[in-house]
């Protein structure tokens, strides 16, 4: 069976204890923390998730990341980016990804995204430092590349051309980065490969463009911003009594407003894979400090995810990309996993749209 495009689903790694996580958050915590205490905050709110079929996973147990794989495969989802996290020469939520590529199981394409950007406690509202992003020179980057490496050369890697997919969700937040993506390229030339395929994310900026940045192609990711706005239609008395007395004011969006200005408004000189959104709802994270996409469906995702699969039917195959921001993030309640109120349905919209 054929695909219209090639869906790529950002994976998150973070359901299994970390050390790191055990001494921030306490120990045992993973994403499941935040997702199983979440509550409604007005009326109407959609909250908590709770998976279905897969259940509170730990993604240490090769069992949970075959079903993930397995039912990605039967619903037309080509490949997972993985989040991967290098913060000088030091790995996060690293034991998934090392175990896939030791056991060379599941037999299921991927590629990796590094979220290079610091982590702290802003979600919750104190902005405590937990780890820095920091970038340590050029030893630290051949470092970074000799890792990098046995992914790039392992036969499940999404290419573009034969040239392995790297995302980078920050390329400006990287000194020099034009210098660092040429020594990366040389180093995969002289590994063997026929070069990389680098794909820098813009946050609501339609004119970023990747080339100046040493990078091939771009991808957007347009989360409305963060501004304590609410769509009008909201302002009932319900909502207001139920907002009212908080000092921080939720973010609440229709999503089918919301999504005419979830993809790039006017076409651009380079190649930019769209990103398609299903939902987001990130107060199990951050509580009256969240943004909310309100009464998002999978019969309106339908209708953003064939616009996003229509701007790239006229690519050549290997260009037919699409991201799908996300899989698994379900603290942000951005993902398509099975979960007790849809099921499968946000899977199946994605079958009949992507599959012909």
């Amino acid at each position: 069976m054929n695909r219209r495009a090639r869906l790529i689903a950002f994976h998150l790694p973070q359901f299994h204890p970390t050390p790191e996580n055990d001494a921030w958050w306490g120990k045992g915590f993973t994403e499941w923390t935040n997702v199983a205490k979440a509550r409604p905050l007005f009326p109407g709110h959609y909250q908590p998730h709770i998976p279905a079929d897969l259940g509170f996973y730990d993604l240490r147990l090769p069992e949970a990341r075959h079903a993930q794989a397995n039912l990605a495969q039967d619903y037309g989802v080509e490949g997972f980016c993985y989040y991967h996290y290098w913060f000088g020469g030091r790995r996060i939520l690293e034991r998934p990804v090392n175990e896939i590529l030791l056991s060379s199981e599941p037999d299921f394409p991927f590629c990796l995204c590094w979220a290079n950007h610091s982590w702290s406690t802003a979600w919750q509202g104190t902005n405590r430092p937990l780890i820095e992003q920091v970038y340590l020179g050029m030893d630290d980057h051949a470092a970074h590349f000799n890792w990098l490496l046995q992914a790039f050369t392992d036969r499940r890697y999404l290419t573009v051309d034969g040239k392995p997919i790297f995302v980078i969700y920050r390329p400006d937040d990287i000194p020099d980065v034009v210098r660092v993506t040429d020594f990366w390229r040389e180093r995969a030339l002289q590994a063997g490969l026929p070069g990389l395929y680098l794909i820098g994310v813009s946050h609501r900026s339609e004119g970023w463009d990747p080339r100046p940045r040493g990078l091939d192609a771009s991808t957007m990711q347009a989360l409305p911003r963060h501004d304590g706005r609410i769509p009008r239609r909201y302002l009932t008395t319900k909502l207001k009594l139920a907002l009212r007395g908080n000092t921080h004011e939720l973010t609440i969006w229709d999503y089918e407003e919301v999504r005419s200005i979830l993809l790039r408004s006017t076409p651009v000189e380079w190649p930019d894979y769209p990103l398609a959104l299903p939902n987001w709802d990130n107060t199990p994270r951050a509580g009256m400090r969240g943004l909310v996409f309100h009464n998002a469906t999978p019969e309106l995702f339908r209708g953003h995810l064939r616009e996003a699969i229509g701007r790239v039917s006229n690519r050549e195959a290997e260009q037919r990309i699409v991201f799908l921001k996300a899989w698994n993030e379900w603290a942000e309640g951005n993902y398509v996993e099975p979960d007790q109120k849809w099921g499968r349905a946000w899977l199946e919209v994605i079958r009949e749209e992507i599959l012909e």
